[in-house]
């Protein structure tokens, strides 16, 4: 699956558009967690405990995002954004994008690119 935050993929012609797809999760630490982060915030800096609460939230809402996205057929997700907020004491992690079919654009071709055109001859794409 390729997901990217512009509206366009380098090298790949988008055949169809299959509707916005999202990933959401609310999140809330455990007592010990919520002291512990609490006390390291007066003293300033970064909270581990509040910072790998949202790292896993971000990977978490991705997977529904991609898994929404294979249901509907796509292999692809563009213009792909990521929104948080606070509902009370819980932290919302949401991401969406646009969901579509993409085909790469062979060599020769105009807008072609280095990987569409090992994709498309079957090869592994460089880097």
């Amino acid at each position: 699956m390729i997901v990217v935050t512009t509206d366009v993929i380098p090298g790949y012609r988008v055949q169809a558009v299959l509707g916005e797809v999202m990933g959401l999760t609310v999140r809330s630490t455990n007592i010990g967690g919520s002291l512990t982060a609490s006390l390291r915030s007066i003293g300033g800096g970064e909270i581990p405990e509040y910072t790998t609460i949202m790292y896993e939230s971000r990977h978490e809402v991705m997977r529904r995002m991609v898994d929404e996205a294979r249901q509907r057929g796509a292999n692809a997700i563009v213009a792909m954004r990521f929104d948080t907020g606070s509902v009370g004491q819980f932290s919302e992690v949401c991401v969406y994008g646009t969901a579509v079919v993409a085909e790469p654009i062979p060599a020769g071709e105009p807008g072609s690119t280095g990987q569409s055109a090992h994709v498309v001859a079957g090869q592994q794409p460089p880097g």
